[in-house]
């Protein structure tokens, strides 16, 4: 059965009238406890963070979040009123879905690509199938499967029965790229679609085969440069920042992104970002008007 409405702004902490940098900011300070990648029970962290980056896919996304508060209470109205039947009219279908994808049925149903991120066009997502009619879904994969490739197990449900499968995720798959499996056991001829979705990561963006990492330093570090180690997907890297680097400066890594079609890897970029003091002592007050007093920066 298809899984009820998910209050998103709950799982991420947020009031509805939340900025989106307020969203992000929830997120990623929630990413920072519960990724699998920090958290000590791995396997309760990675349910947990399945939630957190479902919610972020969703109001991370200014034209999905609109989708979402206008979804909102009349969620059960809509999914109803688009029926849940296969396209040959079987009632059965309406007891499919997917497990194991990382995604939940309610966020496939309503915004996963297969239903084309529209929660009031048909339904396209787990549950809509039948003879001839290939399935598609979401499929969550992390950086690290997408850099060293790795395994998952996922499981289909429809009309009382269960088809598993254990789906092989290839080194340098890419974000949209469609896994295909083999038709289903039951005989209905039909394929089912994977379609790969990138993780939201706390510390890294995607950009096409590039990485983004935000390096916040203080205002004094920016100033006089100096050395300093980055993190990357694939462990720490040294990087030498120049005196005088300028907010919004990016410093690219080569060869540390993500693989790319044909053979090769994209870059890492390092994207400075400086905080400046809130308070202030005296002697840091004093040495800050001394500054100004030698006049301009050039």
């Amino acid at each position: 059965m298809a899984e009820g409405f998910r209050d998103y702004y709950e799982v991420l902490g947020v009031s509805r009238t939340a900025t989106q940098e307020e969203v992000r900011k929830a997120f990623r300070k929630l990413a920072r406890v519960h990724h699998p990648d920090v958290a000590k029970d791995k396997k309760t962290a990675e349910a947990k963070f399945k939630e957190i980056n479902e919610a972020y896919e969703v109001l991370g996304d200014p034209e999905n979040r609109r989708k979402y508060d206008q979804l909102g209470a009349n969620w059960d109205r809509v999914r109803n009123g688009r029926g849940q039947a296969g396209p040959n009219g079987d009632p059965a279908w309406s007891e499919s879905g997917f497990s194991g994808t990382g995604f939940s049925d309610f966020f496939e149903q309503f915004f996963g690509r297969a239903a084309g991120g529209n929660p009031f066009a048909g339904f396209a997502g787990a549950g809509r199938t039948g003879a001839g009619v290939a399935k598609e879904v979401d499929l969550l994969v992390t950086l690290s499967e997408a850099l060293n490739g790795g395994k998952k197990k996922v499981s289909f449900r429809r009309a009382g029965k269960t088809e598993t499968y254990q789906v092989s995720i290839p080194k340098g798959v890419r974000d949209g790229q469609r896994i295909r499996l083999a038709a289903g056991a039951t005989g209905q001829g039909s394929d089912i679609y994977l379609r790969v979705r990138f993780e939201q990561h706390p510390d890294f963006r995607v950009e096409g085969s590039d990485l983004v990492f935000e390096l916040e330093v203080p205002i004094w570090q920016a100033v006089l440069g100096g050395e300093l180690d980055v993190p990357t997907p694939e462990g720490t890297v040294r990087l030498r920042l120049p005196e005088g680097a300028q907010i919004g400066s990016r410093f690219r890594i080569r060869g540390r992104g993500l693989p790319v079609e044909g053979g090769g890897r994209g870059d890492f970029y390092v994207r400075l970002k400086v905080s400046l003091p809130r308070k202030l002592g005296a002697e840091q007050r004093q040495a800050w008007e001394r500054i100004r007093e030698l006049g301009g920066t050039d």
